[in-house]
């Protein structure tokens, strides 16, 4: 992973979190906690996705309709 692989990913962990944190009201701890162990969190890791190229609001779409149906789209 470059380092600007990496910086694109935890930005968009950083924006994702603090759009659930804005819509649950979670603590940032539960919400972090959310966002590491979801399948959208496995699928920003795996580079060849290309999903941390996304914009955050897609990748909290995408997180939302995890949560709600129990799986990533």
């Amino acid at each position: 992973m470059t380092k600007e692989q990496k910086f694109l990913i935890d930005s968009m962990i950083d924006d994702v979190t603090s759009y659930l944190i804005e819509d649950t009201k979670l603590s940032i701890v539960d919400a972090l906690d959310i966002v590491y162990h979801s399948q959208l969190y496995d699928k920003l890791m795996d580079l060849e996705t290309g999903l941390y190229y996304q914009s955050p609001a897609y990748c909290y779409e995408l997180l939302k309709h995890e949560l709600k149906y129990g799986k990533a789209v």
